[in-house]
């Protein structure tokens, strides 16, 4: 019963990041004593990143590490992106919106992203 495709989202908290292996082994640990798939996706973003998007691309590289360096339960990643880099709030004025800028959280852009991407790609398929 549920759904057969269900993940825990490793985000940070107010301890901090939580994407290191440590964690992510304590998180499938406890996932598979509840009788649930060890299955964990990682946000790059929020508290994993300090709220820094710049940090993202870091966070990616070490999840794709452990990835690579073993039995990982590790099945996506999350970036926030956009774009363009940053984030905006929104004006009174919606003309004055930025167009491809986020209004949430900041966020990686586009180039950055997919920069991103394609290193963690080349870096699987080897």
């Amino acid at each position: 019963r549920g759904n057969p495709y269900g993940h825990v989202v490793l985000r940070g908290g107010s301890g901090g990041p939580n994407y290191d292996a440590e964690h992510v082994a304590a998180a499938a640990e406890a996932l598979r004593r509840a009788g649930l798939p060890d299955r964990i996706v990682v946000d790059c973003s929020h508290a994993n990143s300090n709220k820094d998007p710049d940090v993202q691309p870091v966070v990616a590289r070490k999840c794709i590490d452990q990835v690579l360096h073993g039995d990982s339960p590790i099945i996506g990643l999350m970036l926030e992106s956009n774009l363009a880099a940053g984030n905006q709030k929104i004006p009174a004025d919606l003309s004055q919106l930025k167009y491809g800028v986020s209004v949430t959280d900041g966020c990686i852009d586009w180039e950055t992203t997919e920069r991103t991407l394609l290193e963690a790609a080349e870096s699987l398929r080897r």
